[in-house]
């Protein structure tokens, strides 16, 4: 998303301060179907990882308010993570209500936003004080390398090396990002398992208990005919003697 730094002075005192912070731009929420599908997993999966830790909140394309007074001062960030302040649903991201900025941030890099996304609205989140930055390069075409990470030190973004398995390490949120099979993939280290928006999580643990009752069927059917086969052969040598 872009950051709006050229909007017109408001002309006129707004009656309260939903008139002066509006919750929408009017743009859209993604570049295109392919990035609202990745966006929507990327935030059902993180919402879902975090769920059960009630300071940690989770919200994409929310406009971030980070200057009181002024409505100008304001970003969308395709993703961001906050610890601390709740879970409870928001209209808009007030820095000065919150007490903090977002500790991490994601943008979707496309065609009309990358370099943006590599210049001035890195230098914005930078001097915000965000500690973790990521870049996502869906279509692999735009950035560098289609996933990218920065780590805040002293004020300034330094890039997070890829680890071995190629994946890029936010510390902040405990999570390993991977480009995998194409697409986004998340790693909990701690869990070990890749994370799953709950969906795909119930798809898979239904599947799972299929495995497990046809392989159950397959042994029992096993058993029962070693037990004929005992049985069988327990009459043959009765007939014997």
């Amino acid at each position: 998303m872009d950051t709006y730094t050229n909007w017109p002075n408001v002309p006129y005192a707004p009656t309260d301060t939903a008139d002066l912070y509006p919750d929408t731009d009017g743009e859209p929420m993604a570049a295109s179907d392919l990035h609202l599908e990745i966006l929507i997993w990327l935030l059902q999966t993180l919402k879902a990882h975090f769920a059960q830790r009630p300071d940690v909140y989770v919200s994409g394309d929310i406009l971030t308010y980070y200057t009181e007074g002024d409505p100008r001062a304001v970003v969308a960030p395709d993703v961001l993570v906050s610890f601390g302040i709740g879970q409870k649903q928001r209209h808009t991201y007030k820095v000065w209500e919150e007490g903090k900025v977002p500790d991490f941030v994601m943008e979707f890099s496309s065609k009309t936003t990358y370099q943006n996304d590599l210049t001035d609205k890195m230098d914005l989140y930078a001097t915000l004080g965000i500690p973790n930055y990521l870049l996502y390069d869906a279509e692999a075409l735009y950035l560098p390398s289609p996933l990218m990470g920065f780590q805040l030190i002293d004020g300034v973004y330094i890039p997070i090396p890829p680890g071995v398995d190629g994946g890029i390490r936010s510390d902040i949120l405990g999570l390993d990002f991977h480009i995998r099979e194409r697409r986004l993939g998340i790693y909990d280290s701690v869990g070990e398992k890749w994370l799953q928006p709950p969906a795909e999580a119930a798809e898979a643990r239904a599947e799972a208990a299929e495995a497990r009752a046809e392989q159950e069927a397959i042994t029992r059917q096993k058993a029962e005919e070693e037990i004929k086969r005992l049985r069988e052969q327990l009459a043959r040598a009765q007939i014997d003697t």
